[in-house]
């Protein structure tokens, strides 16, 4: 395959691998977070102790981040029928990446609110402050560098998944690695699809460490 006719077609499997991922990433973070933060509300030493639910939550994440995302694929096509109306392609595919990163990012939320210093929030509730005012106000402000990290590691778990997606369909370069350098035995496909997802991960990273590092007031 040609130069000439490699590039766009790396071009648009990056915009697909883009398309997947950062809805998918932005609405997992949403999700992720609140689930992040009942875990750390809830949990014994937590500012709403609640055993039973603590005790779901928690089985249900683990049970969610320990599926393997290939079967997590099969699994979820009929949701992803229900909502996208298909199984194939690039919007389809940001459904089971969503479910699968939500528990991800709660655990990494639930970390990064329990290394909040204890005396920040004591403080705020001897001020009088309720749970919900502690957690938007000194729990998340806190958290956030810990959180710009968690999100940072998401997006770069997300395109591998992503990659993983184009093996049933889901389009993005790893479809084109699929499709190109595996079944058609294109080695210079291959090479220059894996170059793509390392130059993407890498501008991810330094774009995060960048956003840390210019949250982190402490």
């Amino acid at each position: 395959m040609t130069w000439d006719v490699l590039w766009p077609l790396l071009w648009q499997a990056t915009l697909e691998t883009l398309w997947m991922v950062l809805p998918s990433a932005l609405i997992a973070q949403v999700l992720g977070t609140a689930l992040g933060a009942v875990l750390t509300l809830t949990r014994p030493a937590g500012l709403r102790p609640q055993a039973v639910v603590y005790r779901g939550l928690d089985a249900a994440v683990n049970v969610g981040r320990s599926l393997p995302f290939i079967i997590l694929l099969v699994l979820l096509i009929p949701l992803t029928r229900l909502i996208t109306g298909t199984s194939i392609g690039s919007t389809a595919a940001t459904v089971p990446l969503t479910i699968a990163a939500i528990p991800f990012v709660a655990r990494l939320v639930d970390g990064a609110l329990r290394d909040v210093p204890s005396g920040v929030v004591e403080a705020a509730r001897a001020m009088g402050a309720s749970t919900v005012q502690t957690v938007f106000k000194v729990l998340l402000p806190e958290a956030r560098p810990a959180l710009v990290h968690g999100f940072t590691v998401m997006l770069v778990s997300l395109i591998g998944y992503s990659a993983m997606a184009g093996a049933i369909g889901g389009g993005g370069l790893g479809d084109v690695a699929i499709r190109y350098g595996y079944q058609r035995f294109e080695t210079g496909v291959m090479i220059a699809t894996v170059l793509a997802l390392l130059v993407l991960v890498q501008a991810l990273q330094w774009l995060g460490d960048r956003v840390a590092t210019r949250t982190d007031h402490r």
